[in-house]
């Protein structure tokens, strides 16, 4: 009758602690071993929706790879500057023509008959968030090589090194329906940007007349043309953007909140 007892006593108290311990988790490094059945497919958990972080660096890879794809570095390449540096050329032939005479004068006979652009690049875009969290400030930095011939050496006279910078600003806006969308503010050359450099010339030449003369004539003329031919096609790939990402962005913005990283 006591082992009885002693038995019923000990199998309630074992009935008490498993009860308590069979509903704790299992730790990680005692977890079963998941078997795969090689013959049926894996399934992946659909893509959870991108950090604020993530945003960022997603919206300058979609923006960088629609200019690229859009013809970015063609239309650099196919810059019409020998129309525009010809006099009565552009919107401003006379002045243009007047400084086409300076470098045309600094080595008498010379007429320069062609500039050509060559190696086109897109660097890395930047991107700034303004304080108040409810715009961005896309940063696109351009280079190109320009290659100017004369017919008085049969050869390349000057090749210099060109860099710029546009800036795109982007907005978020709603329209009458309530729909928020992204759109394209200023876009415009950033001041000072213009960055020009001589990569090698003929040096029996007074090379450093002729380069003060032709530098004077492309900051006047080339960031007004790059920015007339990049801007539209930046506001092409803007609206052409991925409607996920797009959307993200412009709620962020909408609402003011900060999701660029600030280095």
């Amino acid at each position: 009758m006591f082992q009885t007892g002693v038995l019923i006593v000990f199998y309630g108290l074992l009935a008490q602690i498993m009860a308590q311990f069979g509903g704790l988790p299992v730790p990680l490094d005692q977890a079963l071993p998941l078997t795969v059945n090689p013959a049926l497919p894996l399934t992946v958990n659909p893509a959870l929706p991108l950090s604020p972080t993530g945003l960022a660096g997603s919206l300058t890879n979609a923006l960088g790879n629609g200019l690229l794809s859009g013809g970015l570095l063609g239309i650099l390449e196919n810059l019409p500057l020998l129309d525009i540096l010809k006099p009565g050329g552009g919107t401003s032939g006379g002045l243009l023509g007047g400084l086409l005479g300076k470098v045309t004068s600094v080595i008498p006979g010379l007429n320069i008959i062609d500039i050509k652009v060559t190696d086109p690049q897109l660097l890395e875009l930047g991107l700034v968030q303004s304080p108040d969290g409810h715009r961005l400030y896309v940063t696109i930095p351009l280079g190109i090589n320009l290659q100017v011939n004369t017919p008085l050496v049969g050869a390349s006279l000057l090749r210099l090194a060109v860099k710029l910078n546009i800036t795109a600003e982007i907005l978020a806006v709603r329209d009458k329906q309530g729909r928020i969308h992204l759109v394209l503010g200023d876009c415009t050359h950033s001041p000072g940007s213009l960055h020009i450099s001589l990569l090698d010339g003929l040096g029996p030449l007074p090379i450093q007349g002729l380069l003060d003369s032709l530098t004077g004539i492309l900051n006047k003329v080339l960031p007004e043309l790059v920015q007339g031919k990049v801007c539209p096609l930046v506001n092409e790939v803007l609206s052409g953007l991925d409607v996920t990402l797009a959307h993200d962005i412009a709620n962020m913005l909408i609402h003011g909140l900060q999701f660029v990283i600030k280095v």
